[in-house]
């Protein structure tokens, strides 16, 4: 039954994607981590305009799978579960890719770590921040506003619970503010990929 699930859940995600990227021998697969309301998406689209991507945000593949999301710790293993094969799935077939989720803790990153090694990808890590009272700002936008570019139903709250949560990146990683200009940081990981 939950293999069942799995290939229907695929399915779904295939078919929110668009077009993809063009294959490469060696694809990029960047891993990009941090709080909610720091700036990971607006991180995530400003490197695809430098560089060919599949952004899979985990907010929109969320609602893809969960239209009215319970954000359950079983819906995030349903939904985590069907994010790791799908990236394993394009990474194998050559499309460069960006995962844009939370990525907090350094056990959920090891999955990705391990796709990586099997699929012979470039991994990139970069760890998206930005100053609290920025965050807070953010967020509080993101409640009074609606944009239908945003995804994510995050506030301040879950900001405060999650951020007590966040493991240090064991790995090298690019680190990147976005209170500030990022244009610096997204040149030298674009550089890093081509390299």
């Amino acid at each position: 039954m939950e293999q069942i699930q799995l290939s229907q859940d695929l399915d779904k995600l295939r078919q929110s994607l668009g077009i993809l990227p063009e294959a490469t021998a060696t694809p990029a697969f960047v891993v990009v981590s941090g709080l909610p309301g720091t700036g990971k998406s607006f991180f995530c689209h400003k490197l695809a305009e430098n560089s060919p991507f599949c952004i899979l945000e985990s907010d929109a593949m969320r609602k893809t799978l969960f239209p009215s999301p319970d954000y359950s710790s079983e819906e995030s293993t349903h939904l985590f579960s069907a994010c790791h094969s799908l990236i394993e799935e394009l990474l194998d077939k050559g499309v460069p890719l960006i995962f844009d989720a939370t990525n907090l803790s350094e056990r959920n990153r090891e999955r990705l770590y391990r796709i990586s090694d099997r699929t012979g990808a470039k991994l990139v890590l970069v760890r998206v921040e930005a100053p609290s009272a920025t965050v807070y700002e953010r967020l509080k936008a993101r409640s009074e506003a609606t944009n239908p570019e945003d995804q994510s139903d995050a506030g301040w709250g879950v900001y405060s619970r999650m951020k007590p949560r966040v493991d240090r990146i064991k790995r090298n990683h690019f680190a990147v503010d976005t209170s500030r200009d990022i244009g610096p940081v997204i040149d030298k990981i674009v550089r890093e990929i081509n390299r």
